[in-house]
């Protein structure tokens, strides 16, 4: 493929609600947006790693420095054999996996334009039907979060995670146990614990949970192998693995028994196939952890989810749950807590271009 010009468009959508995690509170949803015309069409990629550094070192104004100071000149004008030959022309830039997969996903479109191929289809998926699950941010009461799982429920969501901190874990879940005792339920710390609360969180195996992501501090994949054997709830390791080398350590340190892939935490599509190789050779579970996309990166989402190793429900946001409008047309809407792959999502460019920050044009 020859690409010929890349938009890199920084969109800014008001929130319906606020979102929060121990990082902060989220109100607005930042993203970056590719648009690369190349071969007579036109595709999209997206990447968001949150407006300010909070969840990695990235964020949107690195990406844009990156894309159009790097990525853009590296391929634009050049004849590129497919996405590892993209992989191959960008390797020279250490890190920055957000804006290497901001542009990887919109090239991953192309391809699929190109060959008449669905996007599932095209990773290697397997099967069109992908299970959802809900993310809750942090409640202001335990009643609070108690109300939203019930109506999360209800809509049809098949797992539910919900996150904790430091002061608001063991009480917190023993509660939404109690009330909902069959369900699918997981929690997620973002990096907020150190080893030695491994007392406190050992005490979260009564409770059997799914699994604990990221736990402890988000570069760290050796004291995660020391809290896993010393409790029984699986690990879940989402900010510490960046590359599939990454993956293989954690594997072979004994670090987790899940991995979350974020398609743009690991540099893109190519990375996240590549880490779900590794996974299914070595008995680890998969799924699709998400970073409040738009419509056009959860389509990249639902194609992964469809891959033999994601074993668990996605968190792949419908289009009303979080965005005032989305970007796709249709919405993006679950049935019963399933998505059907097969289903082709339109970038409404109207919407688009409503919401869009600013926007950088590279040519050759």
């Amino acid at each position: 493929m020859r690409i010929e010009r890349i938009d890199v468009i920084h969109t800014n959508i008001p929130m319906n609600q606020t979102f929060r995690t121990s990082f902060g509170a989220i109100n607005e949803q930042h993203s970056i947006v590719v648009k690369v015309y190349g071969e007579g069409h036109t595709a999209f990629g997206e990447a968001c790693p949150f407006y300010a550094p909070v969840y990695s070192y990235e964020c949107i104004e690195t990406m844009k420095a990156v894309i159009r100071g790097f990525i853009a000149p590296a391929i634009i004008g050049k004849s590129l054999n497919g996405i590892e030959d993209y992989y191959r022309a960008v390797d020279f830039i250490k890190g920055n996996n957000h804006a290497k997969a901001a542009v990887e996903t919109a090239l991953w479109d192309l391809e699929s334009k190109m060959r008449g191929l669905p996007l599932w289809k095209l990773v290697g998926g397997t099967d069109p039907a992908v299970e959802v699950g809900v993310s809750i941010g942090i409640q202001p009461s335990v009643d609070a979060l108690l109300k939203k799982i019930e109506d999360y429920l209800a809509e049809g969501y098949r797992r539910i995670k919900i996150k904790i901190e430091p002061g608001k874990d063991i009480d917190t879940v023993s509660k939404v146990r109690k009330a909902f005792p069959d369900i699918s339920l997981m929690v997620d710390a973002n990096s907020s614990y150190r080893l030695k609360d491994s007392e406190t969180l050992a005490r979260l195996d009564e409770h059997h949970l799914l699994m604990m992501e990221q736990p402890l501090a988000e570069d760290d994949i050796i004291d995660h192998g020391k809290l896993q054997s010393a409790i029984s709830t699986p690990i879940c390791l989402d900010e510490s693995i960046h590359t599939p080398d990454d993956a293989r350590k954690a594997i072979e340190l004994g670090s987790c028994k899940i991995i979350n892939i974020k398609y743009g935490r690991v540099g893109g599509l190519l990375n996240s196939v590549r880490i779900h190789d590794i996974c299914m050779k070595n008995g680890i579970g998969n799924w699709a952890g998400g970073m409040i996309e738009t419509g056009i990166g959860q389509r990249f989402k639902i194609a992964l989810s469809t891959l033999p190793n994601f074993k668990y429900a996605a968190d792949i946001e419908t289009s009303d749950r979080f965005l005032v409008e989305d970007l796709v047309t249709p919405d993006i809407a679950h049935v019963k807590g399933m998505l059907d792959a097969n289903t082709e999502y339109r970038v409404d460019e109207i919407k688009l271009n409503k919401y869009t920050e600013d926007v950088t044009i590279c040519r050759a």
